[in-house]
């Protein structure tokens, strides 16, 4: 072969390999594939951790803890499987059973359910989170005076950043008589109940459908979500069973899709609602709690720490996270939804030292 062809196809096949070699680097990994249970019935696919490579001895101490701080029921999902799924303190005397079947409240984590309604009714064209809440609530929702009333957006609700007074009596009070002017809308970041639970009226009015309805027919019915809205005082608290909890965690894993379903498919409220919403809290998105932000203003608290939500958790965690530690949180990164329900493990708000030291453990098991 003349040396002139010998060279040719030599180059040609440099070319090609560096070619393979240019795609290799660029083409970025396929993501895993996400199991989601059928919607109906409790099947539900399982998955061992020594299967995944994670450290199954450190897990009896995982759970060992939990059980030690109150915990009734704790559930972790890989891609959407089962890993762990334990019902914890049924050998306490006067301890009520707790199984896949029990009912339990989500306290402030289900305010999460709420940020993703408001994102479905504004999808839906019902609403819009950047009018001001009187146009569904009226004039006069408030006892601030009207031309400040209207600069509060339905915005401000899913941010805490209302601009109401804190120093009240009572902070889940909905009265007109128990919301007054401290601040500008926007100008304040305050944990204040009430314009929270005052969303489930914009949604109904908005929309024209009961709130346990609304919820039932655009999430829980789409999912496979069996809970319901549950009045107490003023305020609004969410019921179901773990299992319904680790669902909705799956879809925001998700974001937003039950599978090939569309169930909040406007995927910039979506990333809105999850990542740093104003400039007051960076740890906070439309009522979700966010890790590995540069400060961080607790519940009840009016100053910021210069911390993040928890150092051992990833610093990509999203979370709903309710009084007395209720908890469902997202890791896009590791693929992973963490549900954990129970009695207080101390007396905290929202017991973020367990919160912490929970997260400690499971890395232990994971290995990450």
């Amino acid at each position: 072969m003349p040396m002139k062809y010998f060279t040719t196809i030599v180059l040609a096949f440099f070319l090609l390999a560096c070619a393979k070699e240019e795609n290799n680097i660029i083409t970025p990994p396929d993501e895993p594939t996400l199991y989601f249970p059928p919607v109906n019935g409790d099947q539900w696919e399982n998955i061992a951790p020594v299967e995944l490579g994670w450290n199954a001895s450190e897990l009896a101490n995982l759970l060992t803890y939990l059980e030690n701080n109150q915990t009734r029921a704790f559930i972790l999902l890989k891609d959407g499987k089962i890993v762990v799924e334990e019902y914890l303190g049924n050998n306490i005397l006067g301890t009520a059973p707790f199984d896949k079947n029990t009912q339990w409240y989500w306290a402030s984590a289900g305010k999460t359910l709420t940020a993703t309604l408001v994102g479905i009714a504004q999808q839906e064209g019902s609403l819009s989170i950047e009018n001001p809440t009187s146009d569904y609530l009226g004039n006069g929702w408030t006892s601030v005076n009207p031309e400040k009333e209207q600069l509060i957006k339905v915005k401000n609700q899913l941010t805490m950043t209302t601009g109401l007074e804190y120093n009240v009596t009572d902070l889940d009070c909905t009265l007109p008589s128990c919301l007054t002017y401290k601040a500008e809308a926007g100008q304040q970041w305050f944990y204040h109940n009430a314009p929270y639970t005052l969303l489930k009226k914009v949604v109904e009015h908005s929309t024209g459908t009961d709130y346990n309805t609304y919820t039932n027919q655009k999430l829980g019915s789409v999912i496979g979500m069996n809970g319901q809205w549950v009045s107490q005082g003023f305020n609004n608290v969410y019921w179901s069973t773990a299992r319904d909890m680790a669902r909705f965690g799956l879809l925001m894993l998700n974001k937003g899709k039950w599978d090939n379903t569309e169930v909040l498919s406007d995927i910039e409220y979506y990333d809105q609602m999850v990542h740093t919403s104003q400039g007051l809290n960076p740890s906070y998105g439309y009522l979700w709690w966010l890790n590995g932000k540069e400060s961080i203003i607790f519940p009840g608290l009016p100053n910021a720490f210069n911390t993040s939500l928890s150092e051992n958790a990833p610093n990509d965690l999203f979370a709903g996270m309710g009084k007395n530690g209720q908890f469902v949180e997202v890791i896009p990164s590791a693929g992973l939804v963490v549900v954990r329900m129970g009695e207080a493990p101390d007396g905290a708000l929202v017991p973020i030292s367990f919160h912490n030291e929970m997260w400690e453990k499971i890395h232990l098991v994971i290995n990450e």
